[in-house]
């Protein structure tokens, strides 16, 4: 491939080896005097969206570090997503500077931290910070608890290593974050419930890690907007396929054309399962017949629940 040239992977790939943007976060943790410290992470993503009884954030950092030894501990922290401000991104370039304990780092933090609405002993969280996510560390999950008897070896851990959550690897660490609380900027959640245009969101900075010794590097927002693309027509399904997609599912509900006439805007690949979770609401509510009142019926239910 003329344009293309192969890469050999190597530790931290991410940075080294890609160009991959990624969100800017504070993680807030608590120590065992109850005092708050900060360390800067890109390696967040979310983990459960759909489907499980909770929803999850996924966490990758080194074990040694500050954040892992205080979540191994007590298992909370909160996730602050940081705006576009070159002093706010100087100090999580200070932050995530590894090696200094938690007084040495939070001596002249320059984040103002407040208390959250999580409900427990919670590291604060960062006032200017445009969304924070409260969470708990999910340590049921792949016997993550066991990584608790490795805590306080910083110079590296021996194995065995978990798979996917606590202890991964001798310098490496995941773990899978159960949501308590989203918080958000009150403009920016107005702006999600009103509906979104181009000057809804908030200033983002975009980080790329490491690239080389010198610098940190990262896009700055300030002159560019996000744009939208309309989802093309054809992703959409027509009334006939959504009554093909009713008429097979193993349940006594039956819809009627009415009805699914206002699911054509359902993704194709999700439309089995969305249906199915309507009949599973028709049925807890009495409803053999889904028409049109019965399916606005249910839809009602559907937004309450989330």
């Amino acid at each position: 491939m003329a344009n293309f040239k192969s890469i050999k992977p190597v530790d931290n790939f991410y940075q080294n080896n890609l160009f991959f943007p990624m969100p800017t976060v504070i993680i807030t943790t608590l120590c065992d005097d109850g005092m708050t410290t900060c360390g800067s992470y890109s390696l967040v993503f979310p983990y459960y969206i759909a489907g499980k009884d909770y929803y999850a954030m996924l966490l990758e950092c080194r074990n040694s570090s500050n954040t892992a030894q205080n979540i191994l501990k007590n298992g909370k922290c909160a996730l602050n997503f940081i705006k576009d401000d070159r002093k706010y991104f100087k100090e999580a370039v200070r932050l995530g500077f590894p090696g200094k304990t938690p007084k040495e780092k939070m001596e002249n933090c320059n984040f103002e931290l407040i208390k959250g609405e999580a409900e427990g002993e919670r590291p604060l969280i960062l006032k200017d910070a445009y969304q924070v996510i409260e969470c708990t560390w999910d340590d049921s999950l792949d016997d993550g608890y066991k990584a608790k008897e490795k805590i306080g070896q910083l110079e590296g851990v021996e194995g065995p290593y978990n798979n996917f959550n606590g202890i991964t690897s001798k310098f490496g660490c995941h773990f899978i974050l159960k949501i308590d609380k989203i918080l958000m900027e009150e403009k920016y959640a107005n702006n999600l419930k009103n509906g979104l245009k181009a000057t809804s969101f908030p200033n983002v900075p975009v980080d790329y890690g490491y690239h080389d010794s010198k610098n940190f590097w990262y896009k700055k927002f300030k002159g560019i907007l996000p744009t939208s693309e309309a989802i093309a027509a054809s992703n959409a399904c027509d009334v006939d396929s959504v009554m093909y997609c009713a008429e097979r599912l193993d349940t006594k509900v039956k819809f009627t054309k009415e009805a699914c006439e206002l699911y054509v805007k359902i993704p194709r690949p999700f439309m089995k399962a969305a249906l199915l979770q309507i009949a599973e609401i028709a049925e807890q509510n009495g409803i053999e017949v889904i028409d049109k009142a019965a399916a606005l019926k249910i839809a009602e239910i559907r937004k309450k629940k989330k």
